[in-house]
């Protein structure tokens, strides 16, 4: 748990960097679809190596999003109600939003990376 909460750090504040990097130029909310969309694939490799030690796989990587939905779509709706219905910045509306998803993040992710491929399991058959 201790290093997945480092690596969400670490994800978190490539997020925002970008995130606020692609506010100037884009609106709030297709700033935040992007910049997600970079950290996730930032965070899988991090996840996968140093907080699961477990060997990336496309399996793996294209299932990793799905460890991320649940937190997407509770950031992207928490941004919009802070945003615009509630009257926060912008600015740090993403950070706010972002806490309330960390324990599902979790729960889904370990499930995914710590589940065999179909090939490790084919392999462990085998005498």
């Amino acid at each position: 748990m201790a290093r997945f909460a480092l690596v969400g750090v670490v994800n978190t504040g490539t997020y925002y960097a970008c995130y606020l990097a692609l506010l100037t130029w884009l609106p709030y909310i297709a700033a935040h679809v992007l910049a997600f969309a970079l950290s996730m694939t930032g965070s899988f490799f991090l996840n996968s190596r140093f907080t699961y030690r477990t060997r990336p796989t496309w399996r793996k990587f294209l299932l990793f999003p799905l460890t991320n939905a649940a937190n997407f779509l509770i950031t992207t709706g928490g941004v919009y109600v802070l945003v615009d219905l509630a009257g926060f910045s912008s600015r740090y509306a993403p950070l706010i939003a972002a806490a309330a998803a960390i324990p599902i993040t979790f729960l889904v992710s370990r499930t995914i990376m710590l589940r065999p491929d179909p090939v490790d399991r084919a392999v462990e058959r085998v005498p």
